[in-house]
Parts: C-alpha cells; structure tokens; sequence
C-alpha cells in the first residue's frame, strides 16, 4: 500500500512541477515513445528472464501493493502456535504432532493460525524441519545447517525476480536515449519544414530520455529496492522458525524454545517477553 502512495507521489511531483514550470502535460506523451521504450524493455525482459522468473516477478510486484503480511500480529500468533506444538510434543511425545505437521492444512492447531498457514512455504519448512526432529536421526547442529542451507536457497531464488527488474531498470536510462535518437532522425528528416513541427519533433525526441531516466529511477529501481525488503522480511520469519525448531530438537522447555524464536524478530515489531508469555499460557 505504501508503494503504491510512493508512485503515486513520484507521478504528481513530475506532473505537477512540470505544470507549474508553465508546461503542458499532454507534450510529455507521444506514442512513438511509449511504443519504443515500453516494447524494448518488454522485449529484454523476455529474451534475459525465464518463465519462472517472470511469474515470481508478477506476484512479488503485487505483493508491494499489499500490507507486509509479517507483521508483529503474525508473529505472535507465530509464537503461540510453536508454544502449542512444543506443549504437545512434551506432554504426549513426539509422536503426537506427527498429524500435524504431516497435513497443516488439516490439523486443528495450525488451523487456529490462519496467518502463520497463509504463509505456504514458510509452513512447508517448518512442518519438514520438525519431521527431522521426530526422526531423530539428525542432530540439532546439522540440522540447523540444513535448515540454514535451505534459507539461502529459497532466499537465491526470492532475489532473481529482484534482479530481473534491477537490470531493466539500469536499462531504461539507455533505452529511452535511443528512442531519443529515433526521434532525432524523424526531426532530421524534416527538417525543411515549419518551425512549429520541427520544435514538435524535438520535444518529442527529448520525452524519450525523459521517460526513460524516469522509468528507471522513479519505478524500477525503486520497486526493485521494496521487493528486496519484502525478501528479507521473509527470510527473516524463516529465520525466526529456524531458531524455535533447533532450541525445540535440542530438549529446550517449550517456552525458552519459543523464547529462542522470539529473539530472532526484528526489534521493532518483537513482542516482549512478558507479551510473548502471557499469548502463549493463554492457550494452555
């Protein structure tokens, strides 16, 4: 939602102190231009980006539209979630959450946090990460490596969509320089013409550099800067599943284990101590 109020700044400030410089709107869009810049960079986009790339990159855009789901809500709930699993495993054995974490979608403790199993991924990795512990055949060391190597992984993954619009928007600059020097061919070929058309003819030349300078640093760049944190705010609730499953499967009581998971959130948005244990006792 903030990025969306951002563009929306980034377009009034260009309209509006065009405007007020005495310019009219309507001379800062030619068809040939748009035609030019937007075909090339689509086209760039296809020839360097894979299929699967693309997709990714389309919903991680859509993503910046919305509130960032990992909120400080969604970690308490988080929280309170681990302690339930960890409370059940303790009282009955490790065997008891093995039908939770075999079907989450099904099991009436991760059906109690609809926020926690909206994020699909992030509950595959936990649910397979606690199936090691119930194992018992990894040990809490190698496990927090495997556990760390699959984060770089999905993290590798999450910051080629990042790196897609980055290269496009270094390329826009360039692209709108030679829709420019199409223009300036056009002008040059009328050149023996009224004044009028010819200023007309360079104007439209100049909108080319225009939009792509504009392009590149007042969209491109700049969501490819959010999707990089939308990435890390992901990695970081990873992170934080990563630190509960490893203090769980190395014989931690329930509440240090979630305690330990607690510590790895960020410090603006981490419930204190006293929050985190009066959620999780709640659900005793």
């Amino acid at each position: 939602m903030i990025a969306l109020v951002g563009l929306i700044v980034v377009i009034g400030s260009v309209l509006g102190g065009f405007t007020i410089a005495g310019g009219k709107i309507p001379s800062l869009f030619h068809v040939s231009e748009i035609v030019t810049i937007g075909g090339t960079a689509l086209g760039t986009v296809l020839i360097s980006t894979p299929g699967a790339v693309l997709k990714a990159l389309g919903g991680r855009l859509g993503g910046l539209l919305k509130p960032s789901p990992f909120s400080r809500a969604l970690y308490v709930e988080a929280l309170k979630m681990l302690y339930d699993l960890f409370q059940i495993a303790r009282k009955d054995g490790l065997v008891a959450i093995e039908q939770h974490i075999e079907a989450p979608e099904k099991s009436a403790v991760f059906r109690k946090y609809p926020g926690v199993l909206a994020q699909h991924h992030a509950v595959e990795f936990f649910c397979d990460s606690l199936r090691l512990v119930l194992v018992g055949s990894v040990p809490p060391f190698d496990l927090e490596t495997l556990m760390d190597s699959e984060i770089d992984v999905h993290h590798e993954a999450s910051g080629k969509p990042v790196g897609a619009l980055q290269k496009v928007g270094d390329a826009l600059p360039g692209i709108g320089i030679v829709a420019a020097v199409l223009g300036i061919v056009v002008t040059m070929g009328a050149i023996n013409g009224p004044v009028e058309q010819i200023g007309e003819k360079v104007g439209a030349a100049l909108t080319g550099t225009f939009l792509g300078v504009l392009l590149a640093y007042g969209f491109a760049q700049p969501l490819a800067t959010g999707m990089e944190h939308q990435g890390a705010d992901e990695a970081r609730f990873y992170h934080f599943l990563k630190a509960g499953v490893t203090a769980f499967a190395k014989g931690y009581a329930p509440l240090v284990a979630v305690e330990f998971a607690r510590r790895a959130i960020y410090a603006d948005i981490r419930p204190s101590f006293a929050e985190m244990e009066s959620a999780c006792k709640g659900k005793k």
